[in-house]
């Protein structure tokens, strides 16, 4: 599939970060994703902004236009699950963020999860039988959860696409366009 094949025009995608996320991990997807049409939404717990961090120091803030009580899965097209330890590590704790993942997954609507972001997808209960990639120091907690944990770039499986840190950005994004303009025509 071609870049002209890429066209999301009219597809909402939804971003659930909290403070700590990787910020290249949100900031260079939702890039990719507004280049090719697409509608990004940042989902927080809270309104305001989250604070994006480069590896372990504070980077940039980024306004929030939702709160996870406000969103509603049957509005999204896809959802984007950036890492970073602190906010994979909390937002994996809301109720809300749980639903929302397990809607998305169960409408087969494209889950794209990179770095630590996994974490939400052990906590929601979806990874049983699901083969991904991710940060290395999650393989335990993936495997655990019955996932088939692999150490590549970029793995799609089904309506999930992974990846494990910032330089697969580049793979992951090819994928994560591709994996959602396959479904919207699929449904078209």
């Amino acid at each position: 599939m071609d870049k002209s094949q890429l066209q999301l025009a009219g597809l909402s995608v939804a971003i659930l970060a909290v403070n700590g996320f990787e910020q290249a991990e949100m900031t260079d997807p939702r890039k990719a994703l507004d280049e090719a049409g697409a509608k990004t939404t940042l989902i927080s717990m809270n309104h305001g902004q989250v604070q994006g961090f480069h590896h372990d120091q504070p980077a940039d803030k980024f306004d929030v236009q939702m709160t996870l009580e406000e969103a509603e899965p049957k509005d999204f097209d896809a959802v984007l699950l950036p890492g970073g330890v602190m906010n994979a590590d909390q937002i994996r704790m809301s109720s809300h963020a749980q639903k929302f993942v397990q809607a998305m997954d169960r409408e087969g609507k494209p889950v794209a999860v990179i770095c630590h972001g996994s974490w939400l997808l052990v906590s929601a209960g979806l990874a049983q039988g699901r083969k991904l990639t991710s940060w290395p120091s999650l393989q335990d907690d993936l495997r655990n959860a019955g996932a088939q944990w692999v150490d590549d770039q970029v793995v799609v499986d089904r309506n999930w696409v992974s990846s494990r840190k910032p330089a697969d950005i580049p793979a992951f994004n090819r994928e994560l366009l591709k994996l959602i303009a396959s479904r919207a025509q699929a449904h078209a």
